[in-house]
């Protein structure tokens, strides 16, 4: 594996997580006041932490994400767009994740 390929896929995951996070954290801005803001924003603060932890245990995110990307594919199947729009980049991220811990020695080589 070129070092090219093996920086981009050990950040990756990484890099795309917080931009789900991001992502996640545009919903809280439809809040009314400051307790409707803490509501919406707490899952995004719950998907920091986690990417934090995934930081060094990449199996924890490579499990979260997907779980919750599952999950969320169950829980909104009758709206298929947000499924789609939120799911799909959960399972993707968790995925990245779990290749990552897959390959965690080769990647992390000359880290």
């Amino acid at each position: 594996m070129s070092e090219l390929s093996r920086q981009w896929l050990l950040w990756a995951p990484r890099v795309l997580a917080t931009v789900v996070c991001a992502f996640s954290s545009l919903f809280a801005l439809d809040a009314g006041g400051n307790a409707e803001f803490v509501v919406h924003i707490a899952p995004t603060v719950l998907l920091l932490v986690v990417v934090a932890i995934s930081w060094r245990w990449e199996w924890v995110g490579g499990g979260v994400f997907t779980v919750l990307g599952i999950v969320y594919a169950y829980i909104g199947r009758e709206h298929v767009p947000w499924v789609l729009l939120v799911s799909v980049p959960l399972i993707v991220v968790g995925a990245l994740y779990g290749w990552n811990w897959r390959h965690h020695q080769e990647l992390h080589a000359q880290a």
